[in-house]
């Protein structure tokens, strides 16, 4: 299920030269335990870790009073880890086989085994022709005199022939390391966890609280503190009171002397 024949190496192919990957995501049960079990595995087989991001990431917090002087903390969490590892690429089949005692529910598995025969050949051509020019420039540098221009261009051109021979050596060399040693990536997770912590409930402190003689007689100022700003509301608006007695006289005085008209 986890491994595949793209994964298994073939003594008896001379002619091609396999670069073998794979990439699996799968659940475990215990992220940390299956991480421990993965890096010893690669060490059984003469691997290594190159790569391992081991995260917890929060979901949820709650904190629930269970006492009158404690409190849990209840917290809701994902554990995952990223890891890449490389073995021998003979051991390739055998680490994917073991490393699947881990797994609880796989989500996805990709293996490739790309051949980059062409290309080392076509690197090896590379450095031949280049040795080759090298070693026509560096006669022709020696035979040509001591013309500073022609000199001078000569050994730029036999500088890019180097440069050009040893990017294809490099070359070469990373894909034989690629070739030797395969290169597995790995996300494993687990599913959601809870954890409980017990605290101390914080409790108010009466110390700091006012006495009740001093919350009354604060209450008394603030209500002495309305009533003075009702009065100076109402002085404000002494245009209007006065308006209204002088009307409030004028109807007086008009309904008095209607009356005295009635009466003649």
């Amino acid at each position: 299920m986890v491994s595949s024949s793209a994964a298994v190496e073939n003594n008896t192919d001379s002619t091609h030269k396999f670069i073998r990957t794979a990439e699996l995501k799968f659940k475990v049960k215990n992220v940390i335990e299956s991480t421990y079990d993965i890096e010893n595995i690669t060490a059984r087989t003469g691997g290594f870790v190159t790569y391992t991001n081991l995260t917890s990431d929060i979901l949820s917090t709650e904190t629930k009073e269970v006492s009158l002087d404690s409190s849990v903390i209840v917290t809701r969490f994902t554990v995952t880890n990223s890891i890449i590892i490389r073995v021998p690429n003979t051991k390739l089949d055998t680490t994917l086989k073991q490393i699947s005692r881990n797994i609880v529910y796989l989500d996805s598995r990709v293996i490739k085994a790309d051949d980059v025969a062409l290309q080392l050949l076509s690197n090896n051509l590379t450095i031949s022709r280049s040795d080759k020019n090298e070693a026509r420039l560096k006669d022709a540098i020696d035979n040509r005199g001591k013309k500073l221009a022609e000199t001078t261009s000569a050994e730029e051109l036999l500088l890019n022939k180097q440069e050009q021979a040893d990017n294809a050596r490099i070359a070469n060399l990373s894909l034989r390391d690629q070739i030797n040693f395969s290169t597995i990536n790995l996300i494993i997770y687990q599913n959601e966890g809870v954890s409980y912590e017990k605290i101390l409930r914080e409790k108010k402190s009466k110390q700091y609280e006012p006495s009740f003689g001093f919350r009354i007689l604060n209450s008394l100022s603030t209500g002495w503190t309305i009533f003075e700003n009702i009065i100076v509301f109402l002085l404000n608006l002494w245009g209007l009171v006065l308006l209204g007695i002088i009307g409030f006289l004028g109807y007086k005085l008009y309904v008095i002397k209607f009356r005295k008209k009635k009466k003649e």
